[in-house]
């Protein structure tokens, strides 16, 4: 089969660097240097063929690939015509020579470098000539007009060059220009297309005029090579673009463009592709390898990828490398990428680790972020509010991330004491952002602290950002029905008629009998009760439910005077002055600022403050829901019988409420029956007996129960009772 002779090149290209810093480089024009850049009928992978079946080329010989045949099969060792056209009969036999103007204009300008890649190009193409022992002795040419031609083209004035061919031809009748001088031109006019086709992002004429101009595909013109490989990878041709890359790395020698071949991959390819091009290191001396003055960014790249790609497992020696590195060398950025890399594989220990590390070289907006997520996962919220801090308006993704952290900080249980200007900048924020979790969650935060007024400003809140926010719709309801707005539960209940069932049922005494599952429980006001599934999502933990010994305004010691200016600062306060701050609190229900007043008059001598103080706080603590902190209060100073009756009736009664909750009903009515023989039991801790046995099956003594105290007119023992009944009429 004949060759197509219009894809064949007959020279190879001189190095970029022969050009010097004004020139381009070559390029080669399909056919003419006038031809258009237009769509090709050749397949744009033929250049990959060319790259992959390439023969290795002798060192420095910057020996060209081979180019493609029609059918797509690649022709080895062809030596075209410098003519450039089809050899006839008459000229087959007859050895071609090579034209040495070339030569002989670098030869007479002294530049060693372009003088000797002319040489290794005219061996390549002729590997039967020998080139002259003095190159400098090569006869002088007279034609003054052609070296001026030919200091253009070194200099890469290509167009200028065009013209004085055509202004010289049309001068002189019959005059020809050297056929070399039109092949590099035309060469160097299709590279200069390739390169600004590269710089455009237009990949697949890059690899079009790479493929139809097989003589810039060498190592003589790495940089040509590299263009060809990126566009390959950029146009998601992943195989090609690693045979490009490890065409390189496979014949050419220069060691910066083998060290800048791995670097300039590393930025286009995989990580298992990468590892094909590694392997094909050579050694250096001493036992070490060439590629090792890069090896720690190619750890950083390989680490990066797998940190968006979690599925990818790398090499743990690419790993230990970069924590070396990042330990040695205290870099910001290499502590910020492990941090990642473990927070992704969802180790926390050692992303929090990495992200301190990162934050003390260099605080930053990302490695906050990470060190954030990483406190929220452990239940540090309020630290990772304040980490977050400076950051939050930076990015969104810092926004999102700190207001996260405020969601998780006030959704503690128990609620944490915060600061009031850390309350104040959460709240403003949240406001700005119209971000509804945290806004739903200062809701429970003011019913924890019995603020139901605030609590359903912040339910109101949530529900105009976001009107289908069920958990916020369901907070406002049960607000409204500590606060006796009948209408407003009402009203809520019939918006949400048909999505949510708890808001439906809100206060009924139980939900249908299917709901075998159900937790009758006293509510936050005190009397009423209210049914809760246990499957429903919540958005936190309701706070504890504290009966009303414990919730009533606790009663002063008499013979004393209290002044109450709202201020809980304890701060240079004697003890009597604490404690009277700590009575203050109690009046406006701010118990966790109260407990603190209480635990800084315990500090003084005088008995009755510290009697005083341990009975407030283990009343605060009460408030709180958090039963066993109220009772080591009420050991830390003797009480009177009263006090310690009162006490410890209460503390029984919220145990005995927090076991139900927890579904310990047996541990429930243990506590009850032991609150029992000190006080006589309400009705309310009576109806939460009955509802504990009844969760106990034992629906008889429940029935009996439940009558008894419908008997005093309570509208919850009343309903009990239509429920215990039905159930009794249910076979079993």
């Amino acid at each position: 089969m004949s060759v197509n002779l219009s894809l064949v090149v007959a020279v190879a290209t001189l190095s970029a660097l022969s050009l010097g810093a004004g020139a381009v480089a070559q390029e080669r024009a399909a056919t003419t240097a006038s031809t258009p850049d237009r769509a090709d009928p050749l397949d744009l992978n033929a250049v990959a063929e060319q790259i992959r079946k390439a023969r290795p080329e002798p060192a420095d010989a910057g020996q060209p690939l081979p180019a493609p045949r029609p059918d797509g099969t690649v022709a080895q060792n062809q030596t075209p015509p410098a003519s450039g056209g089809a050899p006839d009969a008459a000229t087959q036999d007859k050895k071609p020579e090579p034209d040495l103007s070339a030569l002989r204009y670098f030869a007479q300008r002294g530049d060693t470098v372009r003088l000797n890649a002319e040489i290794a190009r005219l061996r390549s193409l002729y590997p039967d000539w020998t080139p002259p022992k003095d190159p400098l002795a090569i006869e002088p040419g007279n034609d003054q007009q052609l070296d001026a031609m030919w200091k253009l083209y070194s200099e890469g004035k290509l167009a200028e060059l065009r013209r004085a061919i055509a202004d010289r031809q049309a001068a002189e009748a019959g005059w020809k220009p050297p056929a070399d001088l039109l092949e590099r031109l035309a060469v160097a006019e299709t590279r200069r297309r390739l390169v600004n086709a590269s710089d455009l992002e237009q990949y697949d004429t890059v690899i079009r005029l790479a493929a139809v101009t097989p003589s810039l595909l060498n190592c003589a013109d790495v940089d040509v090579l590299w263009r060809v490989a990126a566009a390959f990878a950029k146009s998601d041709r992943m195989p090609r673009a690693v045979d490009a890359y490890g065409y390189v790395l496979k014949n050419c020698t220069d060691p910066q463009q083998r060290v800048a071949t791995i670097q300039k991959a590393a930025a286009d390819l995989t990580y298992q592709d990468m590892q094909t091009l590694l392997a094909l290191e050579k050694p250096a001396e001493g036992g070490a390898h060439e590629f090792d003055g890069v090896r720690d960014d190619l750890a950083r790249r390989f680490v990066a990828d797998a940190t968006a790609s979690p599925d990818l497992t790398i090499a743990p020696a690419y790993l230990q490398r970069l924590r070396s590195t990042a330990q040695s060398q205290n870099l910001a950025s290499d502590s910020l990428l492990l941090g990642w890399y473990y927070l992704r594989r969802k180790d926390m220990t050692e992303a929090e680790s990495w992200f301190r590390a990162s934050r003390a070289s260099e605080d930053s907006a990302s490695a906050s972020q990470g060190l954030a997520l990483t406190l929220i996962a452990r239940n540090a919220s309020a630290e990772a509010e304040e980490v977050m801090l400076r950051w939050r308006a930076e990015t969104e993704d810092a926004t999102a991330t700190y207001l996260a952290a405020t969601a998780n900080m006030i959704a503690g249980d128990p609620p944490p004491a915060m600061a009031e200007t850390v309350l104040q900048r959460v709240a403003s924020f949240v406001v700005e952002k119209r971000y509804v979790p945290t806004a739903q969650q200062l809701g429970w935060y003011a019913r924890a602290f019995n603020q139901p007024q605030t609590a359903a400003q912040w339910f109101r809140t949530a529900l105009q950002w976001k009107p289908d926010d069920e958990p916020s719709a369901y907070g406002l309801a049960i607000t409204l029905q500590q606060l006796d707005d009948k209408a407003g539960v009402s009203a809520i209940q019939t918006a949400w008629a048909g999505r949510s069932a708890r808001i439906a049922n809100l206060g009924l005494a139980s939900l249908p009998d299917n709901r075998r599952d159900a937790v009758q429980r006293p509510s936050a006001s005190g009397g009423q009760t209210q049914t809760q599934a246990a499957n429903q999502p919540q958005t936190r933990p309701q706070p504890r439910t504290v009966v009303s010994t414990a919730r009533a305004a606790p009663a002063r010691p008499s013979g004393r005077r209290f002044s109450c200016n709202g201020s809980s600062s304890v701060a240079g306060l004697t003890p009597a002055q604490a404690l009277a701050t700590g009575w203050c609190m109690m009046n406006l229900n701010r118990p966790l600022e109260a407990a603190k007043a209480f635990e800084a008059a315990l500090a003084g001598n005088d008995t009755r403050t510290r009697e005083d103080a341990a009975y407030g706080q283990s009343l605060a603590y009460l408030r709180l829901g958090l039963t066993n902190k109220a009772a080591v209060a009420a050991a830390k100073a003797p009480q009177g019988s009263n006090r310690t009756s009162e006490l410890q009736t209460a503390i029984l009664a919220n145990r005995a409420v927090s076991a139900f909750d927890t579904k310990h009903y047996r541990q429930a009515i243990v506590y009850l029956d032991q609150r029992a023989m000190l006080a006589a039991e309400p009705a309310d801790l009576m109806v939460l007996r009955g509802y504990a046995l009844m969760n106990l099956g034992m629906l008889g003594d429940a029935k009996r129960l439940f009558e008894a105290v419908a008997e005093t007119g309570n509208r919850d023992a009343m309903r009990a009772v239509v429920e215990i009944r039905e159930r009794l009429k249910q076979p079993q």
